[in-house]
């Protein structure tokens, strides 16, 4: 599954370097670059159905009109699209009349990649939850779909001696690995390392709570420890 995202943002620089950002994170697309509302609004219309926009990243501040009110004006006219408010303002106020308009998530500026590519994929995560299982069935089923949305990254920074392009790499692999996962060796020969570095890379994705480890028997009896993208999981973990 592929997000096509909708780029907003008045200054042509922050707008070139945030449409790539959001084209490095596996399983995005940049639909469209806007500078100003009137852009927003014209990108939107030319919008086929054969191509929609998911996701708009949105700049608060436009030289034609503030970000909230153009949200506005789109959930009048029948507009679904979720939004990342990404915006300097920090006042609580603005905030929540964000989430009232269908804001899922606020980037405060200046971000860095880490920063977005961590809001994004949780993005992806939700979607491919509610998209996979339609009707929630318990209370802890919706608590959870909404966590994975939710959850800040666990650290701001990665442990000593990873790397943010080959965790990058790990990631993508890991997502698109299905219902069967990963292990660590076949990490490693998918991307070129060695098996422990590999382990320490699907290691951190775990204690991040973005991945999950099972254990499953070889044919020579031994176990072996599987790591699953946690939106791929439809049961109790297990080997932790």
């Amino acid at each position: 599954m592929s997000y096509r995202v909708l780029v907003v943002e008045d200054d042509p620089v922050a707008a070139d370097a945030h449409a790539l950002y959001v084209s490095r994170v596996p399983g995005f697309t940049v639909a469209a670059t806007a500078h100003s509302r009137a852009e927003a609004l014209r990108a939107l219309e030319d919008d086929g159905q054969a191509s929609p926009v998911d996701l708009i990243l949105l700049d608060l501040y436009l030289p034609d009109g503030n970000g909230l009110d153009l949200l506005r004006a789109l959930r009048a006219a029948g507009h679904t699209e979720d939004v990342f408010a990404v915006t300097s303002a920090r006042d609580l106020t603005v905030i929540r009349e964000g989430v009232s308009l269908g804001v899922v998530q606020h980037v405060l500026k200046p971000f860095t990649f880490r920063t977005l590519s961590d809001r994004l994929l949780r993005y992806a995560d939700f979607r491919a939850t509610a998209e996979r299982h339609g009707e929630a069935v318990s209370q802890d089923e919706v608590d959870r779909a909404l966590s994975v949305l939710r959850a800040a990254p666990a650290a701001s920074a990665l442990p000593k001696g990873l790397s943010a392009p080959t965790l990058a790499a790990v990631t993508s692999r890991l997502r698109g690995a299905g219902a069967d996962g990963l292990t660590a060796s076949e990490a490693a020969n998918a991307l070129g390392v060695n098996r422990i570095t590999a382990r320490r890379y699907l290691e951190h994705l775990v204690a991040a709570g973005h991945a999950h480890r099972r254990q499953r028997y070889g044919q020579v009896g031994r176990p072996e420890h599987h790591y699953l993208w946690r939106a791929a999981d439809r049961g109790p973990e297990s080997g932790q």
